[in-house]
């Protein structure tokens, strides 16, 4: 069980330290990582509420938080954790920010305050707090909290490994379905009936198929258009999609081969495989993030395949499905143990060949700790 209450602290204690008089937090990551209030899955049109630019939680470094949401989040999309805590609502046709000010005057805030924002906090909601403290100074709220974020507790590990089991248990049932002549919109579709069966509460991001034949048209730039064309072998099947589990994300991939693989098919499988092993082998406490991105790409571009490596090795993640830092050439971050990255090398030539691989690594002492390893060999559906 996760203690709410001491990440709280945590956060405070960081922005007293911080000289920040007051940190406000949308609907986040950030929100739920400190107070449990969960999000919600997203919508591809923006709804509005009256007042809904000031929905969040504000805090101050010595006192309890306070929530401030319209009348219609607190009727239909609040979750249980906001009874915990200070929630002013308002009224349809209240005036949000009177309610601010009154928010900003319980908690202290002075005239010339230190504000931190979250950084993907509304535009809207910086100009109308600015227009009630005109002479503060603005920072983003990232710098308190990603120090926070990048390490993972036990509590949170057992959050993840849960959501890898989630993601590989969709991975086996969609597997079983598949067959010669669907599409890749037959595949998402699969693929998101699957979470959401095994436990997902959505996917962490829209899954995606990067399917590669040597006569099958797919180019980085026609996503919709090859949506429903049958695959027929010889085709390579790219698996990229992750599950959502108490409020954490996993990202994870695999290949199917509709067909015989030929040589070179087999080579490049081997050799996403052996890059993956050296990169979670390098995942050790103490390497930086663009040593480890090395040693993977090294196995791949020594074979004379560097080109077709297009990415950079592997992302932070946890509440947010891509987070800092990356394993990436020009990241000298050092690694500590409790950190969790992606290890997603792959290959893809257009119209050739291509294989990709990934799971969530937790860096170790002497090297990473895979959150998922089944399905190691390439799957071939004949």
């Amino acid at each position: 069980m996760i203690d709410y209450s001491k990440r709280l602290a945590a956060v405070q204690k960081s922005m007293a330290e911080s000289h920040i008089d007051l940190m406000f937090f949308p609907y986040s990551a950030n929100l739920h990582y400190v107070t449990g209030i969960a999000r919600e899955e997203q919508n591809y049109g923006n709804t509005i509420y009256p007042g809904d630019w000031m929905t969040g939680a504000w805090i101050a470094p010595n006192h309890s938080p306070i929530l401030t949401v319209p009348r219609m989040t607190a009727d239909f999309h609040s979750t249980g954790a906001l009874s915990a805590y200070d929630v002013r609502v308002l009224p349809d046709a209240g005036d949000p920010a009177a309610l601010v000010r009154d928010v900003l005057a319980a908690l202290d805030v002075p005239a010339k305050a230190n504000l931190a924002i979250e950084s993907r906090a509304r535009a809207e909601t910086v100009m109308k707090i600015q227009s009630l403290r005109p002479e503060a100074a603005f920072s983003n709220a990232t710098d308190i909290m990603a120090p926070l974020r990048v390490i993972k507790d036990a509590e949170e590990l057992a959050i993840l490994r849960k959501a890898g089991e989630i993601t590989e248990a969709a991975y086996a049932a969609a597997r079983q379905n598949m067959r010669h002549g669907m599409s890749t919109l037959d595949l998402i579709t699969e693929v998101n009936y699957q979470l959401k069966v095994h436990g997902s509460y959505s996917p962490s991001f829209v899954t995606t198929f990067y399917n590669i034949g040597r006569a099958f048209p797919f180019d980085f730039h026609n996503h919709e258009a090859i949506l429903p064309l049958p695959l027929n072998p010889p085709v390579c099947i790219l698996f990229d999609f992750g599950s959502v589990f108490d409020g954490y994300c996993y990202d994870y991939g695999r290949t199917v081969f509709f067909g015989e693989p030929d040589a070179e098919y087999l080579r490049v499988y081997e050799l996403v495989m052996a890059s993956q092993a050296a990169g979670i082998k390098a995942l050790k406490a103490g390497n930086t993030c663009e040593q480890v991105d090395a040693i993977a790409r090294a196995v791949i571009a020594d074979a004379g395949y560097g080109d077709a490596f297009r990415h950079r090795l592997g992302h932070g993640i946890g509440m947010d499905v891509h987070e800092p830092p990356f394993l990436a050439k020009g990241n000298t971050t050092e690694l500590r143990p409790g950190m969790c990255f992606t290890i997603e090398p792959s290959i893809i030539r257009v119209h050739q060949v291509a294989a990709r691989v990934e799971d969530i690594i937790v860096v170790g002492a002497d090297g990473g700790i895979p959150l998922t390893a089944g399905y190691q060999a390439m799957d071939v559906l004949a």
